[in-house]
């Protein structure tokens, strides 16, 4: 719930007007400052209150169906949703920072040729409830709530979230946008917004709007320079095509060199990595506040591309840095465990497949 939402909760079970801001700060701390399983945990609010509460709302978790750590420390979780569906959630440490990589859908709908994700189809948006508990499941498993009012500064796990797990996050643009607020909360889980990305292929009537209304950081998932090739690989681009997408770019709100772009650029061998796709790329960009991540294509069973070499990956990111731009070329992390950007897919399509095939045998074997 928004805090407006809690608010008209407490008005309805009767909390007094004049004491409605000082009930909703104390739940709204339990709820993201520290974390609480139970409304019994909730220490300064009436027992009778407390009562009310939990009989009529719940702090479940989301059901952690699975979790897999790869040998670079990196998890990745599987959250079963209360329908059944299934969708994942990455978290990355590193030195001095967590970031936690979070899906906004069951699924996806874009088909980008060189995304896992993009070969299962869209199944349905996650709400704000769903965006949001990926990342109170994570903290509950990485037990990164704090016992005070300090619990979300200082050796907090996760630092950082990326929307750059399954789904297009401005397809679902309200649900993204109510989620990343609460998240940004200085009262409650309390991310900066400079510490939020989202990252987007390129829905372009949407962009504007979801800079006004979450003031986070902005990622571009662009990877060609031309249309015909962005075409390809990001089918959206037929719809909003390089200069649409850029003219949209260039009226993100806040935009500075402070207040940077990121625009992703996946490595494919032979496809996009020439020194003159660098010298595009470059001149794509001009006047735009922007870093450019250079992401290693990170295969899959069936993939139809190949990662560029490193000596390749190096001179394009070079060409990139001499004009300017900042082009670190992303380390791949957790391919052992398909936790890597371009590598996260649901279960539940697999899952589905299994039991669909157990069924068949059940029914063969009972013919016998």
């Amino acid at each position: 719930m928004t805090r407006d939402d809690l608010r008209a909760v407490l008005a309805d079970i009767g909390v007094a007007d004049k004491q409605l801001r000082m009930r909703v700060s104390q739940i709204w701390s339990w709820l993201y400052a520290h974390g609480v399983r139970e409304f019994d945990q909730m220490t300064n609010i009436a027992k009778e209150l407390r009562d009310k509460l939990a009989a009529a709302y719940t702090l479940e978790r989301l059901d952690m169906a699975e979790a897999h750590l790869s040998a670079d420390g990196t998890r990745k979780y599987l959250f079963r949703l209360a329908d059944g569906q299934l969708v994942e959630t990455v978290y990355i440490p590193e030195m001095g920072r967590g970031t936690l990589c979070v899906s906004s859908q069951v699924g996806c709908t874009l088909t980008c040729r060189f995304c896992h994700t993009g070969t299962q189809k869209l199944v349905r948006n996650l709400s704000a409830a769903e965006i949001t508990g990926q990342m109170v499941a994570a903290r509950d498993d990485l037990d990164d709530w704090g016992q005070n009012e300090q619990s979300n500064s200082g050796t907090r796990k996760v630092t950082n979230v990326v929307m750059m797990g399954m789904g297009e996050p401005l397809y679902n643009s309200n649900n993204v946008a109510a989620a990343l607020n609460v998240m940004s909360d200085g009262d409650g889980l309390s991310l900066s917004k400079r510490r939020i990305t989202l990252s987007t292929s390129g829905v372009v009537p949407e962009i504007a709007d979801m800079g006004e209304k979450t003031g986070v950081m902005l990622a571009i998932s662009l990877h060609a320079v031309t249309d015909e090739l962005r075409d390809e690989l990001v089918p959206l681009n037929k719809k909003y095509p390089i200069e649409d997408l850029l003219a949209a770019c260039r009226n993100w709100p806040g935009l500075s060199n402070a207040k940077r772009i990121t625009f992703e650029y996946v490595m494919l061998k032979g496809v996009n990595d020439s020194d003159a796709d660098a010298r595009a790329l470059v001149k794509l960009l001009a006047g735009i506040p922007a870093k450019i991540n250079l992401i290693p294509f990170n295969p899959w069973p069936g993939a139809p591309y190949e990662c560029s070499d490193a000596a390749r990956m190096q001179t394009f990111a070079d060409i990139v840095n001499r004009a300017g731009y900042a082009s670190p070329v992303r380390r791949p992390r957790g391919r052992d465990i398909m936790a890597a950007c371009g590598q996260l897919k649901s279960a539940s399509v697999k899952q589905s497949a299994a039991e669909k095939k157990k069924a068949e045998l059940a029914t063969r074997n009972l013919g016998r």
